[in-house]
């Protein structure tokens, strides 16, 4: 993202729950989703690969924000 983007990270995690067999995912800014456990799960290491990624990158000054 350069760095005179508008867009700003999310320093806020979201919070995840189970209800009736769904996730329920309520981010910040209002962002709220519901998912299967499947899909759950598939998000939340795709989640966890790409926290390491951009660790990675903030690590080696790779930021553009």
């Amino acid at each position: 993202m350069p760095s005179e983007s508008p867009l700003a990270p999310e320093t806020s995690g979201g919070v995840a729950s189970a209800e009736f067999g769904l996730v329920m995912l309520d981010g910040p800014a209002g962002v709220a989703v519901a998912m299967t456990p499947e899909a759950a799960e598939e998000t939340g290491l795709s989640l966890l690969a790409a926290a390491e990624a951009a660790a990675g990158q903030r690590a080696r000054g790779e930021t553009g924000y």
